[in-house]
Order: structure tokens, then sequence, then C-alpha cells
């Protein structure tokens, strides 16, 4: 057992409670530290289950090293401990902006798995996790050194405070420092306070367990420490901006946070227009109509004089469905309010899907699909689904087979429903899984493909990272009750389009997707 200290500067009871207020905070900074790096991880490299898996796994890992490396510590527990939280609160506090240049200045653009940011995402995880476990050993030794107490019990209060710190740092990070601070910022406000918190219960209860030379170099550290952090704070809106420009290029014109995700807008005239969503190339008015015709075309030659448009908030697919004669109503249905106030305002845009919402007929409703299907009663003779792709996690329950069930309950009897279903040419694999899904859930389909000469764009939010000079196609499926039919006038418009339309054959053997059992890859 560690011998008590009588040196305390307060009472073993209110040092105590200091030690437990030191746990509670760092505990609180370490879990912001990991869902940081989970949430920076799924919008620059994508599929959100995957990275959380493998921020949390690692982390939990290295937390089982760090707790056995910390044995070697306990003889200075007060000093190393001061070091340890400094280390972290440099390397959690900056995890995310390295993170984040990694990206920007060592990929290629539109390459989401580029260079070196799921290596850096792993040495990070195992970093952080290694310094959080060692910090539980070297408190037990501190938590005893004030007061005498069994193993088990002053485990129990550790933890009792290390869990209730988790719990805060948890809430905190999406309703507080999000809204507040934003990612970047937020880390390194997170690391401030750590490296804060670990100098003060050192310097305030165990400055007499620390040599001069100790204290001069703890002291030296987490000025150096809140020095970079706090400089890293003042040119993160030019780091940030900088970073932006290495991405997409030097034309941004628009950038902005929405509720649902960053918006990006970058060239200014109808070919040179490019949006982007949460990093991912969205739309491009160099060969954006080739896509939204194929999409539209061919689910409008039949009665269509209600249409339902699902995602689609830039309005591009409501232009389509637009052009065709005897359309009377367009509900479109798009959960980010910030992309449809951006395609009703935005010159470049609004000229693009050509101002579509001044259109009386075009109604709007800000709502997740999933939900909103479930409550609708109107029904249509043309629904589109224009959603994100589904190898990103959040997107994978809207190419599900309850989606399509429900999809399905909005159609007429003679309805048509269009879905954009990725890449064929580079993942032939969810495509084919889109068109299983379909069937499953009741419904005949014929696949097709549009293809296009240009690049630099994949349709829908896919960044295939090929160049501007590489081949590329859309695919598509077209489903109702009764088979469906690419009719030559469909045919026609998308070969005006500047692209070729033709049916697939099947690629059978594959299991369709459903809510619990996912079969989308990143």
């Amino acid at each position: 057992m560690i011998e008590s200290s009588v040196r305390l500067p307060v009472s073993p009871r209110a040092g105590r409670f200091l030690v437990l207020a030191g746990v509670f905070v760092c505990a609180a900074c370490g879990l912001v530290y990991e869902l940081e790096l989970v949430a920076l991880a799924a919008y620059l490299i994508g599929d959100s289950v995957t990275q959380a898996s493998v921020v949390l796994s690692v982390m939990v890992f290295a937390m089982g090293i760090g707790s056995l490396l910390a044995k070697r510590l306990r003889h200075h527990a007060s000093a190393w401990f001061g070091l340890l939280e400094s280390a972290l609160a440099l390397v959690g506090g900056c995890s995310a902006m390295v993170l984040y240049a990694a990206f920007a200045w060592s990929g290629g653009r539109g390459e989401m798995w580029a260079g070196g940011s799921r290596y850096l995402l792993v040495a990070f995880s195992l970093a952080i996790g290694v310094l959080i476990g060692a910090e539980v050993p070297l408190l037990m030794v501190l938590i005893q050194r004030i007061r005498r107490q069994d193993a088990g019990g002053a485990v129990a209060d550790l933890f009792a405070a290390d869990y209730v710190g988790a719990l805060v740092g948890g809430l905190a990070f999406p309703f507080l420092l999000l809204p507040l601070f934003g990612q970047l910022t937020g880390a390194l406000f997170t690391g401030s306070v750590n490296a804060l918190a670990g100098a003060a219960l050192v310097f305030g209860l165990f400055r007499q367990d620390l040599s001069v030379r100790a204290r001069w170099v703890l002291l030296t550290v987490n000025v150096v420490v809140l020095s970079l952090l706090a400089s890293a704070a003042v040119l993160v809106d030019d780091f940030e901006r900088a970073a932006r420009r290495a991405v997409y290029g030097r034309d941004v014109r628009v950038a902005v946070q929405t509720d649902v995700q960053e918006v990006v807008l970058t060239g200014g005239r109808r070919g040179s227009l490019d949006l982007f969503l949460d990093g991912r190339l969205r739309i491009s008015g160099r060969d954006e109509q080739r896509y939204h015709r194929g999409l539209v075309a061919p689910a409008m030659c039949g009665p269509h004089a209600r249409v339902l448009v699902l995602g689609g908030g830039d309005g591009l697919a409501a232009r389509e469905v637009l052009r065709h004669p005897g359309v009377r109503r367009v509900d479109v249905v798009e959960l980010d309010a910030g992309v449809v106030d951006l395609a009703r305002h935005d010159p470049a845009l609004s000229e693009l899907n050509g101002h579509a919402y001044r259109d009386p007929r075009v109604r709007v409703v800000h709502a997740d699909a999933f939900r909103w299907l479930r409550l609708a009663r109107t029904r249509y003779d043309v629904v589109i689904s224009d959603l994100p792709d589904p190898g990103i996690t959040a997107s994978t329950k809207l190419y599900s087979q309850e989606f399509y069930g429900l999809a399905t309950r909005v159609l007429t009897d003679g309805g048509r429903l269009a879905v954009h279903a990725g890449p064929l040419s580079t993942r032939a694999h969810v495509f084919w899984t889109v068109e299983a899904t379909l069937r499953a859930a009741g419904l005949r389909t014929v696949a097709y493909r549009v293809g296009g000469r240009q690049s630099g764009f994949a349709a829908g939010p896919d960044r295939t990272g090929e160049g501007d000079t590489a081949p590329r196609d859309w695919g598509f499926v077209l489903a109702s009750r009764s088979r469906p039919v690419l009719l030559r006038a469909a045919r026609s418009e998308v070969v005006r389009a500047g692209a070729s339309a033709a049916e697939l054959t099947r690629r059978p053997g594959l299991a369709p997707s459903t809510l619990v059992h996912p079969r989308y890859a990143n």
C-alpha cells in the first residue's frame, strides 16, 4: 500500500474530492477525443459504422496497453500524471486538425481513402487510448496518497467519477461543442481544458511531491502545450479556409455548415458549378443533365400528374420533372433545409435548376424520407429516389427492403419508382444489391445505365477519384408492380442528354438489404 501524504494543502476529504473532480474532467475530455475521431473519420473517410468500430476497438485495446505501461510510472505518479495529461491534451486537441490536413493535402481530389488518413486515424486512436489507459493506475496511486482505503473502494470511487465524466463529455460533444465551436476548435478547446485540469490537480495538491526541476519541467511543458493549442485556435479559421481550397479548389463560393451537413458550392457559371455535401461531390454543371434526365425521363413515360421526389434538394430532379407536360404536383422531401435554401437563392444553382422552386406546383417538405413515407397518405404516379449513396452508413436505410416497401405504398396502381443505384462500373455489387432489394419489396424491375464520356463527376454523392479522363456511367433501376419498359421516348430523352441507355442483364445470387442486415459497403 502506498503511504499517505501528510503534506497536502487541504484536508484529506477536500483532496479526495479534488482528485475525483480531476478524474471527472479528464474522463469527459477523453470521451470527446473518441467521439471527435469517429465523427471526423466518418466525414472524411465515410461509412460511420466502420470508423466507429475501428476507433473504439483500437482505443479500448490501447487503454489496456496504457494501464500496463503505467505500472512502471507509479513511483513518481504526480509528475508522470502531469506529463501524461499534457501529452493527451496536445495529441487529442490537435488530432482533428492533423487528420483534416492529411485529408486535404495528401489525397487526390475525390479520393475518400486518400493518403494516410486511415493510418493516422489508427495512430491517433492508439496514442490517445494508451494515454487514457495510463490515467487510472496513476490516479489510483494519487487518491491512496490522500487517504488509505481498500483497493475495491478506491476503484469504485474512481470508476464512478470516470463514468459520470464520460456521460457529460458524450453529451457535451453533440449538444455543446459541435454547435458552438465546430470539430477543429472543439478539439482544441477540449485539449486546453484537459491540460489545465491535469496541471491544476498536480500543482494544487501534489506540488510537494515534485522536485524543483520536475516543477519547472512540468510547468514548461504545460505552457508550451497551452501555447500551441491557443495558437492553433487563433489560426484555425485560416487553416480551414486553406484546407477547403486544397480539397475543393480555389473557386469556393459558398461553404456553410447546416444542421445536417457541410455544403460547399464551387464555380459560378452554369458549366463550372460543383456542389459538395460533406466532402462528396453531389452535382456538377458539366454533365448533371445526363444524370438527372437518365434518372427522371424513363419514369415519366406514363401517367405523371403527381410526382414525389425523395431527396433532390438541389432542385435538379424537380427541373427535369417539370419539363414534362401534364405534371400537376411535385412534392420534394428533403432533410436539409439549407440545401433547398441555396437552391432557391444562389444565383448559379437556381439558374442551373431552372428556378424550379418558383413553380407553384412544387411543394417542399423538410423531413427524413423514411419517416415521411411511414405517415404519407397521398398516392403518386411517379416516385424519384435521388438520395445519398447507399455506401454511406446513414443512407443504408433509404436503400432497404423496408424503405422500398413504404415507397410502394404511395405508388398508384400503374406508378413507377426510379432509383439511382450508384456507379455500375466501379460498384457493381452495390448496384445489383439495390436491384435485388427492390425485387424483394415486391416490385418488378428494369436495370439500365446512362454512360458519358466526360469525367470529374460521379452522379450521386460518391466520388470516384479517377481523374478527369476516366470513363464512367450511372446505374439506375426503374421499378413498378408490373414490369416497366424503357420506352422509345425515354431512350430518346436520355440520348438527347448526350448519353446512351441500355437494359442490363440481372446479376443473380445477391440478397436484399434490410434495416437489420444492411448489405452495402463503402
